[in-house]
């Protein structure tokens, strides 16, 4: 929407911020904080979105009082030196250089707003532990990250049991009202308006089917989330993840995204996305996860989420877990979230012709497994001799597709085997500055959280979310608020 438009504003703010998850909870308040009024606006009827939802791991590192309390030594250049393997290719260094050179800061800002952290660890592969110890590991300790990086859990985890997403918001919004941010709800803003010199100076948003126009006189930050609720997008930007399950709140249309294209911005590694796979990381540390043609394809004690992209993107999610009775009893009953073995056999053979594996596949995979599982490595995929053992018959396969019922739900999630969310998104500098496709800040917008690109490449690590929205969601506040747009006119408002 052009500026010329509007006849008047309805509204009137220093800093708007569109979203209120965690992104937009930091923003807001660094800049309430810095003396700067602040009005957010949010299509849902509250705050939270998508970050309420979450497990609520942060990914901090590089010495924080709960690494050092846990016995573990970090500093800031063995964390990116993780964060530049794991984000994988495209990852942002100049942005990953930062996050961990302020991590233990970033930490410390969060234990001041309130956020609390246990300093115990949780010792075992795992999407949420099912306590609430303060750490855990997020593959730092698997191969190939092991020989890249000095290995140190780095996942921190609001103290609450199971799922820490709620408990991490309502924090963060808490914060955000007492540093004076007002925000107003049911309200989707549908487009920005651009001055003539091409800079963001307001919105047009509808509220209960009303029409309403904002004006920021300093600055906008987009915090609106993802698309992977937009199956249009999907279509054009990211066609491997239609069909999925979407974790999302359901509000992660890319709207914010599509806005800011329509005034010139740029966007970056739109085809990546997180797959979380329906299976039980203990179960896949214990035994076996193949393919459709019975073969290993990655290490089975990595970081959950990274068998997740290579199922997808590899195999097509045409995969199974294979695990004999020990393996399965070590996995205490709560940690399963519901999951049984679909298939069970007394040979391997027969336990792939159930499956529909090529004759001999799976038994030739388990006897090379089990040969050098009882010498304690893994040459093929160096998982951990904590978990090397030759598996023993009767042997149990799990089909992914069964789905799992984490903490708090009371039916399985069926579908495919996975579940998905966008990395993609605008280009922004370290301060949260939405870069034209020319490459220059386009003055006055802002992006953070999963609206941006952020730190990621083609790969993902729990806790990156949130906090890659947190920290640069602080620095586009504080940006924002520095900008000095106060006396710039807005040709055609009158103002």
């Amino acid at each position: 929407m052009n500026a010329s438009e509007p006849s008047h504003y309805d509204l009137e703010t220093d800093v708007l911020v569109v979203g209120y998850g965690c992104a937009g909870a930091a923003a807001a308040f660094e800049a309430a904080s810095a003396g700067a009024e602040v009005l957010v606006l949010d299509k849902a009827g509250g705050p939270g979105g998508a970050s309420a939802l979450s497990g609520g791991e942060i990914y901090l590192g590089g010495g924080t009082p709960i690494q050092r309390a846990c016995g573990f030594d970090d500093s800031p250049e063995q964390m990116a030196a993780f964060l530049r393997a794991a984000l994988g290719p495209g990852a942002d260094e100049q942005k990953i250089a930062l996050y961990s050179a302020h991590s233990v800061d970033h930490f410390h800002w969060l234990v001041e707003r309130g956020v609390p952290f246990k300093p115990s660890l949780w010792d075992s592969p795992t999407w949420v532990p099912p306590t609430d110890d303060g750490l855990m590991w997020l593959g730092e300790n698997s191969w190939p990250f092991a020989e890249l990086a000095a290995p140190a859990p780095r996942g921190h985890r609001p103290t609450a049991q199971d799922f820490g997403g709620k408990l991490l918001m309502d924090v963060l919004v808490s914060a955000a009202e007492s540093a004076g941010v007002t925000a107003q709800y049911d309200t989707a803003v549908t487009d920005l308006i651009a001055a003539e010199n091409g800079s963001a100076v307001g919105v047009r948003a509808r509220r209960y089917g009303q029409e309403l126009t904002v004006r920021a006189r300093r600055g906008i930050i987009l915090t609106t989330g993802g698309f992977v609720d937009n199956d249009q997008m999907l279509a054009a930007h990211a066609p491997r993840l239609l069909g999925h399950t979407k974790v999302s709140a359901g509000t992660d249309d890319g709207s914010g995204i599509r806005m800011a294209q329509a005034i010139g911005a740029a966007v970056r590694h739109m085809s990546t996305g997180q797959v979380g796979v329906s299976l039980v990381p203990g179960f896949a540390a214990r035994g076996l996860v193949v393919n459709g043609r019975g073969q290993r394809f990655v290490t089975e004690d990595t970081y959950p989420g990274r068998i997740g992209q290579a199922a997808l993107f590899r195999q097509d999610m045409d995969i199974w877990v294979i695990l004999d009775e020990q393996a399965y009893e070590e996995v205490p009953e709560p940690q399963r979230w519901g999951v049984q073995p679909t298939h069970v056999a007394e040979t391997p053979d027969e336990l792939g012709a159930l499956l529909g594996l090529p004759a001999g596949a799976l038994e030739a995979t388990l006897a090379r497994y089990n040969e050098f599982a009882a010498g304690g490595t893994d040459p093929d995929f160096h998982k951990s001799s904590r978990w090397l053992r030759p598996l023993t018959p009767p042997l149990a396969a799990i089909d992914i597709k069964a789905g799992v019922r984490p903490p708090g739900q009371t039916t399985a999630r069926r579908g495919t085997g996975a579940s998905v969310f966008t990395l993609g998104g605008l280009h922004t500098t370290v301060d949260g500055e939405v870069l034209h496709l020319d490459g220059t800040p386009i003055p006055g917008l802002y992006a953070a959280g999963r609206a941006s690109a952020g730190l990621h490449g083609e790969g993902y690590i729990s806790g990156t979310s949130l906090g890659d929205g947190t920290y640069f969601g602080r620095r586009a506040g504080a940006a924002a608020t520095a900008t000095d747009r106060l006396s710039v006119p807005i040709i055609g408002t009158g103002h």
